[in-house]
């Protein structure tokens, strides 16, 4: 297996596991931050909308000026945006050449300034583990905001 197809893979297997997540989010509690130093639900959300749409672009273009905020209503429409969003990045991931991937780099830009350059592959693995990190520190959040805990990769005590 090539790290493409590798990458193709876990695509797919991470898609279900974090659109669970934002759907179990209560909308009215979107607000809430387990500290003050922390970011809000909304924040963490907004934030993995907007690498889905980072990692877009990381697929056609060698420069990506980071995006930092995706505007959603509810925690629905987050989902239903984060479902759009990967379907089409699987589109694109699914023509992308193995020499596009392995060879070309990507520059980061963060508010317009150079931030980062990584090839193409260790770019879109950046974004891409960054997703399942703040999808973690989503679950943290769940249950303090009167939800329940999704299945991501097994039962959780709120889905036996």
């Amino acid at each position: 297996m090539t790290n493409l197809d590798f990458f193709k893979a876990s695509l797919a297997n991470e898609k279900d596991a974090t659109l669970n997540m934002i759907k179990s989010l209560p909308t009215e509690k979107l607000d809430y931050k387990p500290h003050p130093i922390n970011r809000t639900a909304r924040e963490i959300v907004s934030h993995l909308l907007a690498h889905m749409v980072d990692m877009k672009k990381i697929l056609n273009s060698t420069v990506c000026d980071e995006t930092t905020d995706v505007d959603f209503s509810d925690s629905g429409d987050a989902a239903s945006k984060m479902e759009q969003l990967w379907h089409e990045l699987c589109q694109q991931v699914n023509f992308l050449l193995k020499e596009s991937w392995e060879s070309e780099s990507v520059s980061l830009l963060i508010e317009s300034k150079p931030y980062i350059s990584l090839q193409r592959n260790s770019m879109m693995w950046f974004f891409f583990l960054d997703i399942i990190h703040h999808r973690g520190q989503l679950s943290s959040y769940v249950r303090p905001m009167g939800g329940k805990n999704p299945v991501v990769y097994g039962f959780s005590a709120d889905t036996k």
